[in-house]
């Protein structure tokens, strides 16, 4: 990186700032996930380094600018895990999972009152930036942990049920934006039902994309080798081949 920011190097390297790259780190992100729904582990190593290539560019602009090194930020990181791993790096205790991710919390906020950052309300470290979906798991895990949550699943199913029941009422009488609204309100409660399954609700929705790919590429296929295209079928003919489809996994 280097070699191409040099003013010899590649003109277009060249040209690249922290904001003009941003686009391509979320792009990397999300091809990594992509391989790794794929378990194309090759795939995964490839873009890997792609991923970390990202890294690496944003520590090579910032040590041209005289802001820091990439070694500064990897010295950064492994102080980081050691302070905020103290069950194993020192002598505290944390038996489970959310035992870590309680103290992680915790540590963090000790961490920001040290350098004498105002204090923040609690959902405020979640960025707003994130995927809606991802934004969503993140305030419901934070709301639980500070113990903010119903007592076990059967309650979620429940407030699912009463939630579809609003839905179902504001779709006959209420506004667009009112529906809208009871969407969102069925879409969060879903998020912490995943969370009370454990299961991480952008993953599980990425498989279920995936699933219903394979699947309509089934029926498109399909149509075509009876020389048919969607406008040409019916939605029974279709169906037939979406059971066939999942039949066939």
């Amino acid at each position: 990186m280097a070699r191409l920011g040099a003013p010899d190097g590649c003109p277009w390297d060249r040209e690249q700032t922290f904001d003009t790259i941003k686009p391509y780190t979320l792009e990397e992100t999300y091809e990594v996930l992509d391989a790794i729904d794929l378990r194309d582990w090759p795939g995964v190593a490839d873009e890997l380094g792609d991923f970390m290539l990202q890294a690496v560019f944003y520590a090579q602009m910032a040590s041209e600018a005289g802001h820091f090194t990439i070694e500064d930020a990897l010295d950064a990181i492994n102080t980081k895990l050691i302070r905020r791993h103290p069950h194993i790096f020192g002598d505290a205790e944390a038996n489970t999972a959310d035992d870590v991710k309680k103290r992680w919390d915790e540590i963090k906020g000790e961490e920001k009152k040290a350098k004498g950052e105002a204090p923040k309300l609690l959902l405020d470290g979640v960025p707003r930036s994130l995927p809606a979906l991802m934004e969503a798991s993140q305030i419901s895990s934070r709301a639980a942990r500070a113990g903010f949550d119903w007592e076990n699943p059967e309650q979620v199913l429940a407030k699912l049920e009463e939630e579809l029941h609003e839905l179902a009422e504001a779709r006959v009488q209420a506004s667009q934006e009112e529906i809208q609204g009871e969407v969102g309100d069925l879409l969060f409660v879903l998020v912490n039902l995943a969370r009370f399954m454990r299961v991480d609700p952008e993953q599980a929705l990425r498989k279920s994309n995936a699933k219903f790919r394979r699947r309509f590429a089934h029926v498109e296929t399909g149509l075509n080798a009876r020389g048919k295209a969607f406008p040409d079928a019916d939605i029974q003919e279709m169906e037939e081949l979406w059971q066939e489809a999942k039949r066939s996994e």
